[in-house]
């Protein structure tokens, strides 16, 4: 929503893929460079003085550009005419040197903060930095000008003159192909008309030349033999018009088709944009109905932000231009009467800050080196007071990513926002290092979000070495969840390799539509010296086993060396030929696009001889975009608003839940001595029970709420949810419950 959205003109884009991944150019830029950027503002700030309103011919002025990791941003004087944006490294390189030329007929404008311009165009991505955010305003209002004018000068050098708006151009392409088709119609009669009576004509000069007649009639029929020639020539020619015609009008169909098609997009765009602003809108009424509560409610000396303080929040903000005439917000209804629900729950929003007690890890680990992580008895003070089966829920983030899934009438459409679902469940990781604990031999973990978000999830540790947690969730708003997932982890010295194996299954009731996919690997690096920092990297296939329909992803691995962006992700969407449909692209911790393909053709070959596939797409559609964390993250284990609520205390849930987990609920409220001493009676308890039961001779440990069952698509024997678990919450019988804490 904080984008600039261009509503005219098309701005298709060449994207080039190796081996039909796509590896975008460009980089993202990083905080430390940010801040040099900031430091050379201070004795250069930006400036447009004496430059041109926007919408005006030229438009100049001084502009930060990222260069790399070594110089980062950069002071440049940009130049902006003729739908070309050019910049020079001073304002006398003018006379002689231009650094880059971004041509915005066919450029993508996009903006990431308050000060960031991104220009993307032939591949090739540019960051830019205003001083101030109303510069940056400038800036984007006078390139989209001159995006739309450069793309209605290059409709017009090509003799098209098509309606500006949407009923106009789809009431002209309408009317034109009635016309094309009832002018075809009109010259397919006349073309059979001449078939018929050449051919008649043929037969009647062909019985005058067998009679006998005088020389003077004889002279006649040759003159009109002639003229009959002439006819057929003639009648040649204008069938040969009549296809070159065919042929140009299938030519200019096909364009219509595009031109269509990218009105669609743009309509759906619009539908989406209105929904969100109406959403936000109820939120802004909410907010101030509720706001004469709150303010009373605030003492004096609290950290609400006054006017002129700077706070987190006003870099988060975002703001959209006016609308000139415009008519009152637009307001939704809600579906359910609200006045007569229950009020719902309110979550935390905070937990205790994380103490600082220091602890050499190295002194630890470097006995381990090899060994097996969930072997491996580790003091709290490496965790987080999370679960594996609480992180394991926090993949839900993003539910409402498979809420919108399910009432895709596409199935391609669909499956792209599945694979963005399956990107976002990463994005909670990236300043994530602490470890989860490890759940308990029958340990549980409900999430019933029913009321709100309309779905329940339910896990269970099912397995201890191999450890081994099942998931199951069901949704009222139309799909189903479940997986099986067994941690593989080992300490190669320098780095921490962490491997989650099963394969994650998403049925969508009313299609029944079934994905499958599994994750990628995640390497946590710096164990021995430096900070602690985390990666993502493999391949993912997304299958839809009723279509064949499939995604690859792509994640690659972070490199110093490497001018990509950090973190980044690429796919292709292809229907079940193998046809590609869609391309993704995006980072796993910040957000995902995808574009249509209008056209593909096959380009040179590549570093590693592999010829590319080069795809003609309309513009990026965002898919997905991650939360910004709440206040005093850094000091709540980077815990995203979903996190914080994970652990927060609940009546009615099972004896086993990882809420009433003692050791865990300790080092949340910053007692850790006391928290690793009951870590490890609970870890003690658990090798007596263990022991105990190998004693006895029992087939060993069963599930409560899961059982083993063979998959019919992947063959895979997994646990799966057998079901009674929300039954026994309603009737709060937990007998058949095993005390574990």
């Amino acid at each position: 929503m904080g984008r600039a959205i261009a509503l005219c003109g098309r701005s298709g884009r060449i994207v080039s893929f190796l081996s039909a991944v796509h590896c975008l150019s460009g980089c993202t830029p990083q905080p430390a460079a940010e801040r040099r950027m900031s430091d050379q503002g201070k004795s250069s700030v930006s400036t447009l003085a004496g430059a041109p309103a926007p919408g005006s011919d030229t438009y100049k002025g001084w502009l930060f550009k990222w260069t790399n990791y070594l110089k980062g941003y950069q002071r440049r004087w940009f130049v902006l005419s003729n739908g070309l944006l050019s910049y020079y490294r001073t304002q006398a390189e003018m006379a002689h040197t231009c650094r880059g030329t971004i041509n915005l007929a066919t450029a993508h404008i996009d903006t990431e903060d308050a000060c960031n311009i991104v220009l993307s165009s032939g591949g090739r991505t540019y960051h830019l930095k205003a001083s101030t955010e109303v510069e940056r305003q400038r800036w984007v209002t006078a390139l989209e000008l001159a995006k739309a004018k450069a793309i209605r000068m290059m409709n017009d050098q090509s003799g098209d003159e098509e309606p500006t708006t949407q009923s106009d151009r789809s009431e002209g392409i309408q009317g034109t192909l009635k016309t094309l088709i009832s002018k075809l119609d009109d010259l397919s009669t006349c073309n059979d008309l001449i078939a018929k009576h050449g051919a008649a004509l043929q037969r009647s000069l062909s019985e005058l030349e067998a009679l006998r007649v005088p020389v003077e009639g004889g002279e006649k029929i040759k003159g009109v033999n002639e003229r009959a020639t002439l006819f057929r020539i003639t009648s040649n020619a204008m069938i040969n018009a009549c296809r070159d015609f065919l042929d140009l009008a299938e030519t200019h169909s096909r364009r219509w088709q595009r031109a269509l098609q990218y009105e669609r997009e743009q309509r759906i765009h619009l539908e989406e944009t209105i929904e969100q602003l109406a959403k936000q809108h109820n939120s802004l009424e909410r907010a101030w109905r509720e706001a004469p509560t709150l303010s009373a409610n605030t003492p004096r000396g609290s950290e609400r932000p006054q006017k002129g303080e700077a706070s987190d929040e006003d870099e988060d903000t975002e703001y959209f231009d006016a609308m000139e005439d415009s008519p009152a917000f637009i307001t939704v209804t809600a579906t359910e009467n609200t006045q007569h629900r229950s009020p719902l729950r309110k979550r935390r929003s905070h937990i205790p800050d994380k103490p600082n007690y220091s602890l050499n890890l190295w002194s630890i680990m470097k006995n381990c080196i090899g060994k097996e992580l969930s072997k491996i008895p580790m003091p709290v003070n490496f965790n987080e007071p999370l679960s594996m089966l609480q992180r394991l829920t926090e993949d839900l983030e993003y539910h409402e990513l498979l809420d919108k899934a399910a009432r895709c009438e596409s199935s391609l459409e669909q499956l792209c926002l599945v694979a963005a679902f399956s990107v976002s469940s990463y994005s909670t990781t990236v300043h994530r290092t602490a470890k989860p604990f490890n759940p308990l031999l029958g340990e549980t973990y409900e999430l019933d979000r029913l009321d709100d978000l309309g779905y329940r999830s339910l896990c269970e540790q099912v397995s201890h070495h191999p450890p081994a947690a099942a998931h199951h969730v069901i949704s009222q708003r139309g799909w189903t969840l479940w997986q099986q997932i067994t941690i593989s982890s080992k300490f190669r010295g320098k780095y921490l390799s962490i491997m989650p194996l099963g394969a994650i299954h998403l049925q969508f009731h009313s299609s029944e539509n079934h994905y499958v996919w599994r994750k990628v690997i995640s390497t946590v690096h710096n164990i021995i010296v430096g900070k602690l920092w985390i990666d993502q990297s493999g391949d993912i296939e997304i299958v839809n086993h009723r279509t064949k329909e499939t995604c690859q992803l792509k994640f690659s691995p972070y490199s110093y060396f490497s001018r990509d962006v950090p973190r980044k992700v690429t796919g292709v969407v292809s229907d079940s030929g193998g046809q590609a449909h869609y391309i993704l692209s995006g980072t796993w911790d910040d957000k995902i696009e995808s574009s249509k393909i209008v056209q593909s053709s096959k380009g040179g070959s590549g570093s590693e001889g592999k010829q590319k596939t080069v795809y003609q797409t309309l513009s990026p559609k965002l898919l997905w975009k991650k939360y910004p964390l709440p206040d005093n993250a850094e000091n709540m284990y980077f815990f995203s608003s979903l996190a914080l609520t994970l652990n927060e205390p609940e009546d009615g849930v099972g004896l086993t839940d990882s809420r009433l987990r003692p050791d865990q609920r300790l080092m949340e409220a910053g007692r850790w001595d006391e928290a690793n001493s009951e870590k490890q009676r609970l870890e003690e308890k658990q090798r007596a029970v263990r022991r105990r039961r190998e004693a006895e001779a029992t087939d060993g440990f069963q599930p409560q709420w899961f059982h083993k069952r063979k998959n019919a698509i992947t063959g895979e024997t997994t646990f799966v949810y057998k079901g009674g678990y929300w039954e026994a919450k309603d009737s709060q019988d937990w007998s058949t419950c095993s005390e574990i804490f």
